[in-house]
Order: C-alpha cells, then sequence, then structure tokens
C-alpha cells in the first residue's frame, strides 16, 4: 500500500507541476505586493478601470507627472502617457522589476523577447523601437527614463533629456529599457497586459458538488502536513488535534483516526464555551524539519493568570474597560484571545506509521490580548506560502462594534495582522513597538508608509473573519469571508493596506450602527475596498432571518475538472454553496453560481439526508479544508466531507473521465489530465449557540 501511496503522490505532484507550467508564468501583482482590484471610482487619467494597481490619488499623481514632462510633440507624449500609466496594470510588480531590482519605467516589448511568451503579440510589437523612433529627438522636461540611467550610462552635461544625448542607438536604448522581464514572462507593450491563457468567461457553471462523507467528528480548523504526504491535522473547538492519515478518493474508507491519541491536547490551556475554544492551526513551512507547530485559542485569565494580557479595551483607542457592560455576565476583557507557539520532535522522521506527540507546554506565548466583549473574535492563523509570515485573523469584537474598533487604527479589533515568528525581538523592541506579545514585525508591513497604523496590521476594516485561504496557483489572491450584521455577507480579496469598509459599510451598502458611544468614521474619510462575493440573508434564509458565511478555498484538484478554478464558500446553514469563477481571469471580477450539492451513495461513512431534499444533513458548516493534493473539504457539526467526482452522484462533467464498472460499490475515478481541464464530537446546542454568538447573527 505504501507503494501506491507513493506513486500517486508522485502523479499528483506531476499534474500540479504541469498545470503551473501550462497556465502562465505570470501572476497580477502589484508594485506593493497588494493584488489588484477594481477601483471604488473609475480612474480620470489613466485608462485602467477594469482589475488595477491604481486608486483614484494615485491615478492623478500620475496625471501631475505627466502635466510636469510639458511634452508638445503629441505622438510623443501619447507613448510617455502609457509608459506613466502602466504602473497601473495588475502585472506592475513584475513590470517594473528585473533580477529583483525596481525600476522606474516597465520593461518595455522589444523584439529581443522571447517567441514563447505567454503574453499576447509580445514578441511582435516592438514598443521600445517605436518609443525610440517617435521621441528621440524630443525634449522630456522630467524625464521618466533619466533615474533609470543612474549607474548604467553616463549623463551629458547640460543634458536635454533627449534619448539621443544618452544613448547612441536604438539598440543601445532598447538593450537596458526594453530587457527582457523575469522570466521572459511579461512586458509593456502601450495597452494593459493580456496574457495567452484560457478564461473562464465561455467555461459552463459546474451542475453539482459531490461529495463522500469520510468521518463523524465536527471539527473546526484541518491543515494538511508540511511533508506533502496525506495526512492532515484535525483540531477541534475543545483544544484536541489530531494527526489524521486521509484514505484516497475512491477507496471506500474513512479518516483513520485515533480518538484516545491526540497529537496535541490542549484542553487544560483552552478555555471551552459556546463561544470560545481552539480556533485555528497552522503548521510552520518547515514543520517537517523543524517540528514548530502554532495554535490559535481562548483562555480564561480568572482560571488562568498565565494567559493574561492587554485588554484591546485601552487608552491608546479611547476605550475604558471599566465601563464596558457585562458580556453575558463576564467582566470584561476576561477572556483572551491566544497564539501560541508549541513543538514536537522527530517530526521529519516520522511517517504514518509513528504518530508524533507535541508537548503541550508552550514554546513560545506569540500574542495574548483580552477581549471586550464574547463575540466577533475571529482567530484564525495562516502563514502566507511566498512569504512565510504569519496571519492572524481578528474580529471586532462583536455586539455592532460601538467602539468602532475595526476603523480605530490603533486597535487590532476588525484587523488581520502579519507577524514574522522567526525573527525573535529583542526586550527594547517589543517595548519600543509596543507589541502585544513575542513576534517581530515585517519590514513591509503598512505601518511604513501610514504612521497611524498599528506595526501589526496588515489590513483593517473587517467585522468578522470566517476563513481565509490563499490560492494554491495564484499566492498572491488573498480570500477572506467576513460576517455580515444585519443584511450581508461577504467575499474580500485581501490586499496590503486594504479598508474593508466595516462600520462604515455592511458589504457594498452604507451601515448605521445602533449604538457608538466610540464614535463614528465619516464615508468621505475612507476608500473601502468592496467585496469581490457575496450574498444578502434575505436571498437564502427568508425563514430565519440571518446568516453567516464560511470562507473556503479556490477549487485547484484535479478530482472535479469542472470546479477547477471556482472559489467555493457556503453559508453556516449549509443550504447553499456558491462557485465564483474570476471572468475573465485575473480581472478581480467573479461570476457567482448557486452551486447544488449533494452526497455520494457509495459514500464511506453513510450520509443522512435533510428531509424532503437531496441535500446532505451537514447540520453546521463550520469550515472548509484542503489537503495535500488540494482536494477540498467541509468539516461541519455532522462530520467531514470530501469533494468528489462528479458522476458518483450523478452529475455531468465534460472534462472528467471516469472507469467503467458498477456504480452500486465505490468507484475508482481517474484524476484528470491538466490538458483535459485546460479544455474545458460537539454536534449539540453547543454548536449552534458557538456560532449563534462567535460568528454574530442577529435578527433584522
Amino acid at each position: 500500500m505504501a507503494v501506491h501511496h507513493t506513486t500517486m503522490n508522485i502523479f499528483i505532484i506531476f499534474i500540479s507541476v504541469t498545470l503551473l507550467i501550462t497556465h502562465a508564468l505570470s501572476l497580477p501583482l502589484c508594485t506593493d505586493s497588494s493584488a489588484p482590484l477594481k477601483p471604488k471610482t473609475p480612474l480620470v487619467f489613466c485608462n485602467y478601470n477594469g482589475s488595477s494597481c491604481c486608486d483614484s490619488i494615485q491615478d492623478t499623481n500620475i496625471q501631475k507627472q505627466f502635466v510636469s514632462i510639458n511634452i508638445s510633440q503629441p505622438a510623443c507624449a501619447s507613448l510617455l502617457k502609457s509608459i506613466l500609466c502602466s504602473r497601473c496594470d495588475p502585472f506592475s510588480a513584475e513590470l517594473f522589476t528585473i533580477k529583483t531590482v525596481p525600476r522606474q519605467v516597465p520593461v518595455l516589448c522589444n523584439s529581443t523577447v522571447s517567441s514563447n511568451s505567454s503574453q499576447t503579440n509580445q514578441a511582435n510589437n516592438n514598443f521600445c523601437e517605436k518609443v525610440w523612433d517617435t521621441c528621440q529627438n524630443v525634449s522630456v522636461r522630467n524625464s521618466p527614463f533619466s533615474p533609470l540611467l543612474q549607474g548604467q550610462a553616463p549623463t551629458p552635461a547640460n543634458s536635454s533629456n533627449k534619448l539621443t544625448d544618452i544613448w547612441q542607438s536604438r539598440s543601445d536604448f532598447c538593450n537596458v529599457v526594453g530587457g527582457p522581464s523575469l522570466e521572459d514572462s511579461v512586458c509593456f507593450n502601450g495597452e494593459k497586459v493580456q496574457l495567452n491563457i484560457t478564461t473562464n468567461s465561455t467555461k459552463s457553471p459546474p451542475t453539482g458538488m459531490c461529495l463522500e462523507k469520510i468521518g463523524n467528528g465536527s471539527y473546526l480548523d484541518m491543515a494538511g502536513h508540511t511533508d506533502g504526504s496525506n495526512r492532515a491535522f484535525f483540531s477541534n473547538q475543545k483544544g484536541q488535534i489530531w494527526l489524521v492519515t486521509v484514505p484516497e478518493i475512491g477507496s471506500g474508507r474513512g479518516l483513520d483516526l485515533d480518538e484516545s491519541n491526540p497529537f496535541l491536547d490542549l484542553t487544560d490551556e483552552v478555555y471551552f464555551d459556546t463561544q470560545f475554544g481552539l480556533m485555528s492551526i497552522a503548521l510552520h513551512p518547515n514543520f517537517a524539519q523543524n517540528g514548530r507547530f502554532f495554535a490559535s485559542f481562548n483562555c480564561d485569565k480568572s482560571e488562568n493568570p498565565s494567559c493574561s494580557g492587554r485588554c484591546a479595551c485601552n487608552s491608546d483607542v479611547k476605550c475604558d474597560p471599566s465601563k464596558l457592560p457585562a458580556d453575558d455576565a463576564a467582566e470584561p476583557c476576561r477572556y483572551q484571545t491566544v497564539v501560541a507557539e508549541y513543538t514536537v520532535n522527530g517530526t521529519s522522521s516520522s511517517r504514518a506509521s509513528v504518530i508524533p506527540v507535541a508537548s503541550p507546554v508552550e514554546t513560545r506565548r506569540i500574542f495574548t490580548m483580552g477581549l471586550p466583549f464574547t463575540s466577533h473574535h475571529g482567530g484564525q492563523i495562516l502563514f502566507g506560502p511566498d512569504d512565510g509570515y504569519l496571519y492572524f485573523m481578528m474580529g471586532d469584537g462583536g455586539g455592532g462594534d460601538p467602539y468602532n474598533f475595526a476603523q480605530n487604527k490603533k486597535s487590532l479589533l476588525g484587523k488581520i495582522m502579519r507577524f514574522d515568528v522567526d525573527k525573535i525581538p529583542s526586550e527594547s523592541e517589543i517595548t519600543s513597538l509596543g507589541l502585544w506579545g513575542n513576534y517581530s514585525i515585517p519590514r513591509d508591513n503598512p505601518y511604513v508608509e501610514d504612521k497611524d497604523l498599528l506595526p501589526e496590521i496588515w489590513a483593517l476594516g473587517f467585522s468578522n473573519p470566517w476563513r481565509c485561504s490563499f490560492d494554491a496557483e495564484r499566492p498572491s489572491y488573498f480570500m477572506c469571508a467576513d460576517v455580515g450584521q444585519n443584511e450581508y455577507e461577504e467575499v474580500d480579496m485581501i490586499t496590503r493596506n486594504g479598508n474593508y469598509g466595516w462600520r462604515v459599510y455592511e458589504g457594498p451598502t452604507t451601515y448605521t450602527p445602533e449604538k457608538s458611544p466610540g464614535g463614528n468614521t465619516s464615508v468621505t474619510s475612507i476608500n473601502p475596498v468592496f467585496p469581490v462575493m457575496g450574498y444578502k440573508h434575505s436571498d437564502i434564509n427568508k425563514n430565519e432571518g440571518s446568516a453567516s458565511i464560511t470562507g473556503g478555498f479556490f477549487y485547484r484538484s484535479t478530482t472535479d475538472p469542472c470546479l477547477h478554478g471556482s472559489y467555493l464558500y457556503g453559508d453556516l446553514y449549509a443550504h447553499e454553496m456558491w462557485a465564483g469563477v474570476e471572468t475573465p481571469e485575473n480581472s478581480g471580477i467573479f461570476t457567482v453560481n448557486n452551486i447544488s450539492f449533494t452526497c455520494a451513495k457509495d459514500s464511506p461513512e453513510p450520509c443522512s439526508l435533510v428531509p424532503g431534499s437531496s441535500l446532505p444533513a451537514l447540520g453546521y458548516l463550520f469550515s472548509f479544508g484542503q489537503d495535500n493534493n488540494k482536494d477540498i473539504y467541509l468539516l461541519s457539526s455532522s462530520g467531514v466531507y470530501r469533494v468528489v467526482p462528479p458522476s458518483r452522484c450523478g452529475y455531468t462533467c465534460e472534462y472528467e473521465t471516469t472507469t467503467t464498472g458498477p456504480t452500486t460499490g465505490p468507484m475508482t475515478p481517474t484524476r484528470n489530465s491538466s490538458a483535459n481541464i485546460l479544455k474545458g464530537s460537539c454536534k449539540s446546542l453547543f454548536v449552534f449557540l458557538f456560532f449563534f454568538l462567535v460568528l454574530g447573527f442577529s435578527t433584522p
């Protein structure tokens, strides 16, 4: 069986690599490492009103720069305007970087670029030569090319900033300005970068999503082992974590889990109640070598004084804890949110036959903060796939955010934080920066530009981020579902220093708070990033009057090729699921389809159905999960479910290839090739109350 597992893993790795190579080497990314987004208001000067790396302020600054150049020759002026505006291109990070060195102007397309490039008409567009021929004898004041020359060519005295005063020939000019970009992937040809990739605009929505039930336990989080094996970690709210062998799809087996032997048991440290518990787990990117493991949980300082931290309601945010009303008979900041590090020895040599056990003694307390209220405290942690930093999602504290914490740049409530947990700070650094724990601040956190921000903050303006993920194929796509208050549930594309509006906005519309002892933020004072997907409570839950979103993943498995590339998310009540398709690709614009789903009759564990329907009785949908094969899991109050080939539920997918045989027993579908894809144990009232309070249900 071990040989069979190894063969399958090699095959899956091959498929994944093939997909990455076939799709495109280039990814949309802005120069500040954020993802491009659609501007709140249309750009006036630069023609980048779809997905863009500019907002209206940056657009105005580019216009001012262009005016200062003062070119009288219209043809040259038009070309230089396009070059300046290329800073707004969704691929600007790559256009303005070569060999990791920032540039003042983009890489201009010329005939030296490989004909195998992924960019449309890239090799045939000698844009660099066109710029030379048009502008070579035009005097350009404050030329954008001048800074580029430093260290590359001498600048003559009394230069008029003509190109001919600097370079002897067109070929010299294009060897510097028109050199190939990173991996010969993109260059600027005078227009918005377009890639030769298949878009999803003509792909039919999936007919349905097929699930198999592989476990009966109730878990809040899941993380694949970093060694690439078929093992994953599952954690429950109570504070237990198991290392589980995940069976292959079609094997007919369920999760291999020994409940009496958890990998890590934190029940003595975790405060477990309807609103609290172990919220999330994260493995260090090098866990297979260093055994470092992180947990986010809640503790009660009245029972465990060592867990106590500073209250999130404090003088820095103009909040007095003594004036806060008791919440559920608990004094303010009795309960804490904690991120702690643990270690397991021998992880690199451990395999399925040897289950390592981590010590419940903390290696390091990363973060501790007192909670002013008992709901909306998020708690998810995950590592960035490219930067290796730890992201920490924190809700606004609950109750409609009466103290406006989410918009307060001196509060960590309603924020996404970003920590460096590899660099241990000195005591002086912790004191000088006012850190909330034992972590360092990444150099490129947004506080560098915005001095009003606490250094931990990566993005702000959230109600209660409930389940975020990075796209496995495009790490710049960082997606978070944010729980609404009265009317709207949203999915946001997270960008560096983005303000997601709460509580000025709930989704795309303004929000009027019932109470605001902490003051309000005016609509005109922020530039919010609006949701890319979402739904109204009234659209899906008319009888119960409220809803709560559960964020998911971009589907990147080959198991269901008709779901490939879709962002999957659902509602807590588990009666509705959605698949969002970016149309066109790399645009930041999503077309959302409500997707039907059911359970395979040959599921390893029996599936119960909602009476009178074909819906599996999931109970409440707590989280989505993803394993090392990129297969997607649903973690619900009734058990663990996995997405399997659609044919097992009678759904049709034109790209699916299955083996022939009886349909009454477990099937063994063939994983589809990249070519086919490119063608086309708390199930009681506690569980309900936990999500009613923590996720912030409210009745309009």
